[in-house]
């Protein structure tokens, strides 16, 4: 008997194992089933929808980074820069009441010293109101649990905005330090949605040509570059789902942004500051309603600066109308060059052949042509062609005209054809309707009729309607060796520095006329700077060709709506290196377009002195000069080289420093150490603008700078406390 029970007490434990793992298989089985129950049957995919809305956001979009614009040589324009919506997730996992009751108010009192926008009374209630709201939806859930009713209760307490306006990356950092929500995220609730804005590192300048984008960046760009070339820019939207993982909630990206393509314009940054500052300069002396400026390469077509300034209701002066593309009026007196280009070619006159001008006064079929001196009753006698083109002779164009046109006067439209004039072109920058184009009259047009007095007053620049760009394309092609090109201001397409589309420019007119007649034209441009219209426009540098013009503005079925004064030229006139035309719309003072000339030849040299490349000993300052070269501000090093090269005299620094102010006596310079500590505003006054803008930024501030030159003022004084991410303002002169 005993030697049975090792045998019964086995059975008994395998017998108990098999009972325990019947059971098993049982559970698993059920388990399996309900599984199964759950994922094939409708009840089961009730769950699972439920199971998404606690746990899952669908479907949101990704915003792409908009593509940045460049200058030339790689001078941001516009770029993105990353801003924040700022919302509370009051269903937060670890969000506690009384932990949020124990700080609201400390939280709402820095809010409101950051965001003024508000009163700290009014940050607490929206945060209060936010926790109310998850109380009321947490009882509205338990009495539809308790009633058995299947029905979603929309959780708005989840995505509640605290600040109004979407802040920097620097203000979503300072914020984070704020009592309550400076815990971990899952127990703040708090969530800082990216979204992109645009920024203009340069400021206003250029704005009109670059553009603007709408307030809400997914709508794309609202005029300029951002306009046109929008679905580049842009880029694709991405999809991205909030989930909560781990009692986290998480963003899950589905389907990834793409960025967009960068633009890289033909504008160069201090080109267009200095044309944009002496053109303003002009409408300031003259009191004008508006102006444009314009400068291109001559062999590229490349638009290095563009301005388009309008006078605003402050009196001031800021970049409005696309002016340069879209003033159609009659461009006057530059357009005496076509006609004489015109005849010229044709062989119907020569440079000599003379006309009675008399005392500027010329009746043509019973309308009255009158020079500009008409009123002085001096008889000029006979001009040239090329003295006519010189003092700028409406009877001399005239005259010209019906002489070699008279009998035939499409022969006269035809030649303005064969130079590519009345080619109907597209631009980089968004028009409507005739903007952008030139609208020169034809004999055979039915819809405007070709009058008896037609063409002599269309020889000097009348009943005609050419805007800025056609008359700047024109004359670069005089500039161009009788190559005529389109301007234009989009050199390439970008993504991640790889160039993905390069443009040229588009050759309009191979060759506008006979090289004889070339030279013949250019001699004329030259001879208008040297002894006519133009002469205050030339410069003791180099030589400048091209012409005044000014014409009168047509209103109420006459011409008592101001004047329109021009000077379209090109420099050096032996070498053309750039084209350029002033423009100027309605000036209250004198009205000549030898006033344009002058602010062509300023620009004109400050261009060439940029672009000189001259040896040190060159550059070397003579001791007798009694002017010392002024020295801005800024950092040491970079100011020390370039003068010791220049054999300036120059103290070595009293102590180590990166910054310094400046000071010249006794024929030396003296640096001085700028003070400086850390979270003080900085003495900027008399630097320039990269050294100010640098220095601001790296002491965590933001800048808006308007002028040019040097720093004469700041809107925060220095050694004030500074407010990270705040913007302050630097004036330049």
């Amino acid at each position: 008997m005993k030697e049975q029970e090792p045998v019964n007490d086995k059975k008994r434990i395998l017998g108990r194992y098999g009972l325990i793992v019947t059971f098993l298989l049982i559970f698993a089985v059920m388990i399996i089933f309900s599984a199964g129950k759950v994922v094939f049957s409708a009840e089961g995919k009730k769950w699972r929808e439920v199971g998404e809305k606690e746990t899952v956001i669908k479907d949101r979009v990704i915003l792409p980074k908009r593509g940045n614009i460049f200058t030339h040589d790689g001078q941001l324009l516009a770029a993105s820069e990353p801003l924040y919506g700022i919302y509370i997730d009051f269903r937060a996992e670890g969000m506690s009441k009384d932990t949020l009751m124990k700080y609201v108010g400390d939280l709402s009192k820095a809010l409101s010293k950051k965001f003024p926008d508000r009163s700290a009374g009014q940050y607490k209630n929206v945060i209060l109101n936010g926790w109310k709201l998850r109380e009321k939806e947490d009882r509205q859930i338990h009495n539809n649990q308790s009633k058995g009713i299947d029905k979603r209760v929309s959780l708005r307490s989840r995505y509640v905005r605290i600040i109004r306006r979407d802040i920097s990356y620097v203000d979503l950092k300072e914020i984070r330090t704020y009592p309550f929500l400076n815990q971990r995220s899952n127990r703040s609730g708090l969530i800082a949605e990216e979204k992109n804005a645009r920024k203009k590192p340069f400021g206003n300048l250029a704005t009109r040509t670059v553009g603007s984008v709408y307030k809400d960046l997914a709508k794309g760009g609202a005029s300029g570059l951002e306009m046109k070339y929008d679905s580049l820019l842009r880029g694709v939207d991405g999809v991205k789902n909030r989930q909560k993982i781990q009692g986290k909630w998480m963003d899950v990206v589905e389907i990834p942004a793409q960025d967009g393509y960068d633009v890289v314009t033909t504008l160069d940054d201090d080109i267009q500051d200095v044309a944009e500052r002496e053109l303003r300069n002009k409408l300031i002396e003259t009191n004008a309603e508006s102006g444009t400026a314009i400068i291109m390469e001559v062999k590229t077509g490349e638009i290095r600066g563009i301005v388009n300034l309008d006078r605003m209701k402050n009196g001031g002066y800021a970049e409005g109308n696309p002016n340069a593309f879209s003033y159609m009026g009659e461009p006057g007196s530059t357009f005496k060059t076509v006609t004489v280009m015109a005849a010229l070619d044709d062989g119907l006159i020569t440079p000599t052949d003379s006309f009675h001008v008399g005392s500027g006064l010329y009746q043509y079929k019973g309308k009255w042509v009158r020079d500009h001196y008409w009123r002085q009753g001096r008889d000029r006698g006979y001009l040239t062609v090329k003295e006519g083109i010189e003092v700028s002779s409406n009877i001399v164009m005239a005259k010209l005209a019906v002489q070699a046109y008279g009998a035939q006067p499409r022969k006269y439209v035809d030649a303005i054809d064969r130079m590519g004039l009345r080619k109907q072109l597209t631009w980089d920058v968004p028009l409507s309707g005739i903007e952008g184009t030139s609208a020169i009259r034809y004999p055979d047009d039915k819809r405007n009729p070709w009058s008896k007095t037609t063409l002599p007053w269309m020889s000097f620049g009348y009943e005609t309607q050419i805007p800025p760009i056609y008359m700047l394309m024109f004359y670069n092609g005089i500039a161009n060796n009788g190559k005529m090109i389109k301007p234009f201001l989009v050199k390439e397409f970008t993504k991640n520095g790889k160039r993905v589309k390069e443009f040229e420019a588009e050759v309009i007119t191979p060759q506008m006329c006979k090289e004889s007649t070339l030279a013949e034209v250019k001699d004329m441009l030259l001879g208008v700077v040297e002894e006519g219209t133009g002469k205050m426009g030339k410069s003791d540098l180099f030589p400048i060709a091209g012409k005044t013009g000014t014409a009168l503005i047509a209103s109420g079925g006459g011409y008592g709506g101001g004047s329109y004064i021009s000077f379209c030229g090109y420099f050096p006139a032996d070498d053309p290196q750039y084209t350029c035309f002033i423009g100027i719309r309605k000036p209250q003072t004198m009205a000549y377009g030898w006033q344009t000339a002058i602010v062509l030849k300023n620009i004109a040299e400050q261009i060439y002195i940029r672009n000189a490349r001259l040896s040190p000993e060159e550059c070397r300052v003579d001791s007798t000069l009694q002017k010392m070269p002024v020295v801005k501000n800024g950092f040491w090093e970079n100011n020390h080289v370039l003068m010791r090269k220049l054999n300036l005299a120059v103290e070595e620094l009293p102590q180590q420093a990166e910054w310094v102010n400046w000071s010249y006596a006794d024929d030396t310079y003296r640096p001085n150490p700028l003070p400086r500590k850390e979270g003080l505003v900085p003495d900027v006054t008399g630097m320039g603008a990269r050294d100010a803008v640098y220095l601001l930024e790296k002491s965590g501030l933001r800048v808006n700078l308007t002028g040019a030159g040097k720093v004469v003022a700041q809107s925060f004084l220095p050694g004030q406390k500074i407010i990270r991410g705040t913007t302050i303002s630097i004036t330049l002169q």
